[in-house]
């Protein structure tokens, strides 16, 4: 069986910046670049899963999240083709019809089955509760990363109830959690 690692865009890929539509607003996070490659690199499959309500709310468009997720690609000196698969949840909270919308499992349940993921070894990582709650609901490892919203003391406790390791950073994800 397959290992893979789903990832959260905002606040764990690159800083959160609220309703993000022009390219040129990305910023980046220190060490993602290097750590993505590592994960690719020691054979587990890396995926995206990102809320984008902003679609639904009429915000941005398709394509304003396409040019921002192909800048923060080229940014960090990866690929246009690096992810396996990517998810867009265009949902606001109030209108969740699709299912795409984290915490769904959907996603990341159809991508187990696509390649045959193993459960046991395979995450999702994120700096917001909803990411660790879309791993719990489709029972792979979660994790949070203190690179986007700050977590508060009743997200660190559920952590801690659920066993949820929260890292400084993905390089810190890559050591502690993967041992890579």
């Amino acid at each position: 069986m397959n290992s893979g690692v789903f990832f959260d865009r905002d606040g764990t890929l690159i800083k959160d910046v609220h309703y993000l539509k022009d390219p040129n607003d990305i910023i980046t996070i220190k060490d993602v670049s290097e750590s993505l490659m590592k994960i690719k690199d020691a054979g587990h499959f890396v995926f995206m899963h990102t809320n984008q309500s902003g679609i639904s709310r009429g915000y941005y468009d398709w394509d304003d999240v396409h040019a921002c997720n192909q800048k923060m690609l080229e940014l960090y000196g990866l690929e246009p083709d690096f992810w396996d698969d990517v998810c867009i949840a265009p949902e606001s909270p109030n209108d969740s019809d699709l299912g795409w919308r984290k915490p769904s499992a959907k996603y990341e349940l159809e991508m187990i089955k696509k390649y045959n993921l193993d459960i046991s070894t395979s995450w999702m990582v994120g700096d917001k509760w909803i990411d660790a709650e879309t791993a719990i609901n489709s029972n792979i490892n979660p994790a949070l990363v203190k690179t986007g919203k700050t977590i508060s003391n009743e997200t660190e406790k559920s952590a801690l109830v659920h066993q949820v390791p929260i890292c400084e950073n993905l390089q810190g994800f890559c050591e502690n959690c993967l041992s890579l």
